[in-house]
């Protein structure tokens, strides 16, 4: 059939399965550097406690099976060869069956972490990269051209993606159509960049431009995706534009680079396509099946989103195969961040010697400058901003995390920038204070070198220790 492929389209396929395959590998070396001190038989919110409580049918993992920290280590650590294996175009040295069965492997992989990965793993990208992922996988390899179908399916994600996250904004904070949320979130958002100083210092008109204009690549421009060249291509264009903005204004995860990865397949690259014998019928086939379920699974997603109850970040199915997305439907106006301390004095007073913990992305000494983590994801700095929310964000796992913290667990410490105790000389008390953090402005900046300026709300947590603690030597 000469209208299922789209010969044109065949470097954009091309560069978005080599964009994929490098966040897929991203996404697994998170998993395998964090995954003991967050998940595992000793982390703060174990696996086996979690499979012993949720059926295989409502979470679908290998570790439903299974689980050891041996074994975890070992699918994270075979999901980042396989991605790099796809990132160096191992796909398209098999044939197309194989091809498409070797894409479902990080998909699978990652579908097993995620489903057990509990309030680490809450996060809207998570089902974003298994969505794309999954139907990324049809997309075939240098034995067909791209079918036009997983193209438009691929739009169809980024069409939810933006025009979801469009919709909460105009339903939600009332800044958002004031065109005034930028005022307070380049200071506010949950892990600020090493650019997001000087985005939250531009001038107010400038703030209201840049909310217009997201207002604009949110709620018109996606509809373009879906009309003929070169306007879709132009559409596809501009929200790529506006994702990078957002990276270099703040640290998102792989959010934005999965949303670039899919814009892919609206913008025609320039090149010609190599001659390909006639696609297969079993590969048709089975791409109209594909569709025809996803289209299906399509109607929650979409009774959400144009729901006056619009929720964020919602999966419908335990596959995660068609999800709901959106963000910041409201906008913190003030920052406020946990801080936590340890004390290796016998009595915890005021006045003892209280010694801060250094995470490595959350704001801590004013002095330090934020770093660009993104893609890569900082799973505890990200818990901490909500934990300073509202302590009932941390409720399952931050008493545990202090009792790591107690306990000088190495795990633990490897998920912060610095702990102010030696391995072998735990602190006795650690204790949480809440604070509250504001950018400095210009001239504070140059008299005192600090990015941040930070004033005491209350005490968040305490000062508690391990029982039995007082008869430590």
């Amino acid at each position: 059939m000469d209208w299922f492929t789209a010969p044109d389209y065949w470097w954009s396929r091309l560069v978005l399965q080599r964009g994929l395959a490098a966040l897929y590998l991203v996404a697994f070396l998170t998993a395998a550097l964090q995954f003991r001190a967050l998940l595992g038989e000793r982390g703060m919110l174990p696996i086996p406690r979690f499979v012993a409580r949720v059926p295989f049918r409502r979470a679908p993992s290998l570790f439903q099976w299974r689980y050891s920290d041996g074994f975890f280590a070992a699918c994270a650590w075979a999901g980042c060869a396989v991605s790099a294996a796809l990132l160096a175009g191992a796909d398209s040295e098999l044939p197309l069956w194989a091809g498409i069965l070797l894409w479902l492997v990080p998909w699978a992989l990652y579908l097993s972490i995620v489903n057990v990965g509990q309030t680490w793993y809450a996060f809207g990208w998570e089902s974003l990269l298994l969505e794309t992922g999954f139907l990324a996988a049809f997309l075939g390899n240098d034995d067909v051209a791209p079918p036009v179908v997983v193209l438009f399916l691929l739009r169809w994600i980024l069409f939810r993606v933006e025009f979801g996250a469009g919709l909460i904004k105009l339903r939600g904070d009332a800044c958002w159509r004031k065109l005034t949320c930028l005022d307070y979130h380049h200071e506010t958002q949950p892990m600020p960049g090493p650019l997001s100083w000087f985005f939250h210092h531009l001038p107010k008109p400038v703030h209201r431009a840049e909310v217009a204009a997201n207002h604009l690549t949110q709620l018109v421009v996606p509809v373009l995706l879906f009309t003929p060249q070169p306007v879709a291509s132009a559409a596809a264009a501009l929200m790529i534009v506006t994702q990078l903005w957002l990276v270099l204004s703040g640290n998102f995860s792989w959010l934005n680079w999965v949303t670039i990865v899919l814009a892919l397949s609206a913008l025609r690259l320039p090149g010609s396509a190599p001659a390909v014998p006639p696609t297969p019928l079993w590969y048709e086939v089975l791409l109209l099946a594909v569709a025809a379920l996803l289209l299906f699974l399509s109607y929650h997603p979409v009774t959400n989103m144009i729901s006056r109850r619009q929720v964020m970040n919602r999966s419908f199915d335990p596959l995660h195969l068609v999800n709901t997305y959106g963000a910041f439907g409201s906008v913190s106006r003030v920052r406020y961040e946990v801080v936590v301390e340890g004390t290796p004095d016998e009595g915890p007073r005021e006045d003892s010697d209280w010694r801060e913990y250094e995470f490595k992305g959350k704001p801590g000494d004013p002095r330090r400058w934020p770093r660009q983590f993104a893609p890569y994801h900082l799973r505890l700095d990200w818990l901490m901003w909500f934990a300073a929310l509202s302590p009932a964000y941390a409720g399952d796992w931050f008493g545990a995390l202090v009792e790591r913290l107690l306990e000088n667990d190495r795990d633990t410490l490897r998920l912060l920038r610095r702990s102010p105790f030696p391995p072998d000389t735990p602190p006795r008390y650690v204790r949480a204070r809440l604070f509250r953090y504001r950018y400095t402005s210009r001239r504070e900046l140059r008299e005192t070198g600090a990015c941040w300026e930070r004033t005491y709300v209350r005490e968040y947590l305490p000062p508690t220790r391990l029982a039995g603690a007082a008869r430590r030597p």
